[in-house]
């Protein structure tokens, strides 16, 4: 057997290996949490979780997204003092929405994936502080601030003007 065969079979081997244990692992360890619990517990594995919070008084939890998604909007909730959010990655990604007035300070770290956090308050020291740790392993985590969402604009055919041709 030659080594480029004896390669590929044992990249086979891990990537079934891999999705094998990432199957046995959603069984094991549901999601905990809804639109207005204060702490979430999202497992989003071979599978995606879109989520909006309401949350009075949110204190963060964990977030692990593997060969899979996470998205959570958190511009409908109150943060309260020491909120906390763990986010790993493993070949997935996690997006979160923040209010803009949020401050988010990172320790997150990535290796071959990415963490990005823009668009809070870095600069305001009496905004809420929501702390971000984890992993990203060929995956990313993105924080963003984003006010709420505006009306759309009409886009109907009452709404443009006409024009004549020329």
């Amino acid at each position: 057997m030659g080594p480029a065969r004896s390669l590929l079979i044992f990249k086979l081997g891990v990537l079934a290996g891999m999705i094998g244990s990432a199957a046995l692992l959603k069984q094991v360890l549901p999601s905990r949490g809804d639109e207005d619990s204060d702490e979430l517990s999202l497992v989003a594995v071979l599978d995606g979780i879109d989520l909006k919070s309401r949350a009075k008084a949110f204190r963060g939890g964990s977030m692990l997204a593997w060969f899979g998604g996470i998205s959570v909007d958190l511009r409908g909730a109150q943060l309260a003092p020491g909120a906390r959010l763990t986010a790993n990655t493993l070949f997935g990604g996690i997006a979160v929405e923040t209010p803009p007035g949020w401050r988010v300070d990172s320790t997150a770290k990535s290796l071959a994936g990415g963490v990005e956090v823009h668009g809070t308050a870095e600069d305001d020291p009496n905004a809420p502080v929501l702390t971000l740790d984890g992993m990203s392993l060929f995956g990313g985590i993105a924080v963003v601030g984003k006010p709420d969402d505006e009306p759309a604009a009409a886009t109907t055919a009452e709404s443009t003007p006409e024009t004549t041709p020329a």
